[in-house]
């Protein structure tokens, strides 16, 4: 139900007013002065407000209550109400953000249109402000290889804490979707997750963005760290934040205060600030182009979020949640992977990480048929050309090694690719190239292939000769 205050010092009016409201299925609350108008407001912020301009025995009256209101919770709409109305009054009260005037004896009829209509609007600006917020549901982290573990088990010791986190990793390695699961485990899951991409917006329009603005004659425009108010601002790519803004961020970081663009009272918020980049933060500290202090404020908890390249094993598992989440949203094919092209996809390169691969398996379901397994000729770069399906394309420089070198060099690059696909598990290589484990270790330490622990997973590498 639509929950509407009402405050006016006259008793039958508002008594009269909560009548008609509760009779057109609106539940209300009533309040005689500025006290009771305050503690309301402490005790529940309502759906919209009905104020009258003079109150009696009140320290407050209503243009002063409406200021308050606007500064504090802007979404609220107030509609004014009078006896002793006239231009100069109304027009002082939409220029303090009010939605409309409404002067007494008023008519029902045309109470409910404003009310209505009034209710309408805040609707439509909490769908807007939901819209720029992104989706707050508890986000699924998908992965079982080791890489992956340790990564989550970093993400959820620190999901019940206020502590601020750094995410670093590749572009489109997931940094905002563990920024997202940080905030659909924590107790602030019930609030708004609000994300800023610091690359796309312009260094002029930043601070208004963040910080909001005051703008005399019009209604207070709240920004990102209001709407993020006992929920969690996400800092995308911070490395590319203005150095003015880094200092006045760092501000907001230590007082939780802040004021608007354009404006003079100091705005208070509980927000918890995640953030993430891409680049080397000491790096761009070294050239002047990060304050240390904010890097510092921010990186209480650095998690590094894993690449494809480190958790090969997890791709197939990915890739079918792609497929699934394309079916439900787009309505496209639910296919499955074939072996062949699961094998693929875990072979591949993969620069853009999870949204190179989200891509690609986007794009397989656009353009291929409508059911069937997705078969490893349909993923990108292993298209069959002319000269048959089972021939294999030599590189130039193969081409020109005797066969002994050739054959070392194709068995190298095939045990590695294995290996890594496996997440550096010599069993599992084993079982699928073939061989009996110890023949395997004997074949690697023949082509001087190593594994070693990077990120907490196995990556096999090309042993190097070291110098006599």
């Amino acid at each position: 139900m639509t929950d509407i205050l009402i405050v006016d010092d006259e008793r039958d009016i508002r008594e009269l007013i909560s009548d008609i409201l509760e009779d057109e299925g609106f539940t209300t609350r009533l309040a005689g002065n500025s006290d009771d108008c305050v503690a309301a407001l402490t005790e529940a912020t309502p759906s919209l407000m009905i104020l009258d301009i003079w109150l009696k025995d009140s320290d407050m009256d209503g243009i002063d209550i409406l200021t308050k209101v606007k500064r504090e919770t802007p979404q609220v709409p107030v509609v004014i109400i009078s006896g002793h109305g006239n231009i100069e009054i109304a027009v002082a009260a939409i220029k303090q953000g009010a939605y409309d005037f409404i002067e007494k004896p008023f008519n029902i009829d045309q109470l409910l249109v404003v009310i209505r209509r009034a209710m309408e609007t805040s609707r439509l600006r909490r769908e807007n402000t939901e819209l720029r917020r992104g989706e707050t549901t508890v986000t699924e982290l998908i992965g079982s290889s080791q890489p992956f573990r340790l990564f989550k088990s970093q993400l959820d010791k620190v999901t019940k804490s206020n502590g601020r986190v750094m995410l670093s990793g590749a572009p489109g390695s997931g940094k905002e979707t563990a920024a997202r699961y940080l905030h659909g485990q924590s107790h602030r899951a019930a609030a708004a997750f609000v994300t800023m991409n610091c690359a796309s917006i312009d260094a002029d329009h930043m601070e208004k963005l963040l910080f909001g603005a005051e703008v005399q004659g019009q209604p207070v425009q709240p920004g990102l760290l209001e709407q993020a108010d006992a929920g969690t601002l996400y800092l995308d790519e911070v490395a590319d934040m203005p150095l003015d803004t880094q200092a006045k961020i760092l501000r907001v970081l230590v007082d939780q205060q802040f004021q608007r663009v354009g404006g003079t009272s100091r705005v208070s918020v509980d927000v918890r600030i995640v953030s993430s980049t891409a680049r080397d933060l000491e790096t761009e500290i070294a050239a002047g182009r990060f304050r240390e202090e904010l890097y510092h404020r921010l990186n209480v908890v650095p998690i590094t979020v894993p690449g494809l390249e480190e958790r090969r094993a997890d791709i197939p598992a990915l890739a079918d949640a792609f497929i699934e989440r394309f079916n439900e949203a787009d309505g496209l094919p639910r296919r499955t992977l074939s072996e062949e092209a699961a094998a693929l996809l875990q072979t591949m390169q993969w620069p853009g990480n999870a949204r190179q691969l989200r891509n690609v398996i986007e794009r397989v379901l656009i353009l291929g048929p409508d059911s069937g397994e997705i078969a490893a000729s349909e993923l990108p770069g292993n298209r069959p050309e002319e000269a048959g399906e089972n021939r294999v394309v030599l590189a130039g420089t193969i081409t020109q090694m005797p066969l002994r070198e050739a054959r070392e060099m194709f068995e190298r690059e095939y045990l590695l690719t294995q290996i890594n696909r496996f997440g550096g598990n010599i069993s599992r290589t084993a079982n699928f190239v073939g061989m009996e484990r110890s023949a395997l270790h004997r074949k690697l330490k023949s082509l001087s292939v190593v594994t070693a622990t990077k990120a907490g997973a196995r990556i096999a590498t090309v042993e190097t000769p070291t110098e006599p």
